[in-house]
């Protein structure tokens, strides 16, 4: 099976000037990642809008189908790549800290609300999705959604194994001190559950949060075949269905599950 190429977009730096500043700089890294041969691009978690927002995420919040998911999938379309977004989302009184997937076609193939809110800041303006397993298909690959701190919980990455995610795509606004996710925890992660996962993290500055950057690709034999820097980067890398279906071949974790032993988990 031929290999997915995915771009991860770290950027752009610090605080974003305006909903319409990040759609632009979005366009530029979809022209980059689709001249790099990717089909698919991942940006951070509330990346249209920026981060720290506190109350104004309240006026800055859109629909699903809103008019930047429309600005979304003209870019998608024009450039012939799938995008991975996140935003946050309205939906009637409530706001969600949201992931979208756009198709290469421009249509909108999945939309994930993150379930595990992190923090005073986030719980307070948002209200935790409600379903773990949002998956959607591209060239072949099953791709699993979740953000940020939804990752660092074991079960939530096994969840998506068990349930056939092969890339798992993880948009995050991961602050210092907590390097140690991107460095050990995510390719922790795709090594025991035996999967891709695309670790897409924010950069720079903006108001009382500094963010780590390191965005990778960690893969499920326990190397990451992209690490960005610090600062603005654009990263590609290949899933390779072959090297996936090797390294479960060879690491049986979840095929040597014993379930009926850990009820109490649940």
């Amino acid at each position: 099976m031929t290999p997915l190429r995915i771009a991860l977009y770290q950027g752009p730096s610090g605080v974003p000037s305006s909903t319409a500043a990040t759609l632009d700089a979005l366009a530029s890294a979809a022209r980059r990642a689709s001249a790099a041969g990717a089909r698919l691009l991942l940006t951070n978690e509330l990346y249209l809008t920026g981060y720290a927002l506190d109350a104004a995420v309240r006026d800055l919040a859109e629909p699903a189908a809103g008019p930047s998911a429309d600005a979304v999938a003209r870019i998608a379309a024009e450039h012939g790549l799938a995008i991975g977004y996140g935003y946050p989302e309205r939906d009637g009184e409530a706001i969600f800290n949201s992931l979208q997937v756009i198709g290469p076609d421009g249509t909108r193939l999945a939309n994930y609300r993150k379930t595990h809110l992190f923090g005073e800041y986030e719980t307070t303006y948002f209200t935790p999705g409600s379903e773990l397993l949002v998956q959607a298909d591209l060239d072949g690959i099953r791709l699993g959604l979740l953000i940020c701190y939804d990752v660092e919980f074991p079960e939530t990455v096994r969840a998506h194994a068990l349930a056939g995610t092969e890339l798992l795509l993880a948009p995050t606004a991961l602050m210092r001190p907590y390097e140690i996710v991107p460095q050990t925890i995510v390719p922790a992660r795709a090594w025991e559950s035996q999967l891709y996962i695309a670790y897409a993290n924010r950069c720079g500055d903006e108001g009382d949060f500094s963010f780590a950057g390191l965005s990778c690709l960690a893969a499920p034999d326990g190397t990451v075949r992209a690490r960005a820097g610090a600062g603005e980067d654009l990263i590609v890398a290949d899933v390779d269905p072959g090297l996936l279906a090797a390294s479960r071949a060879e690491n049986t974790y979840l095929s040597d599950r014993r379930p009926a032993l850990y009820a109490s988990l649940t």
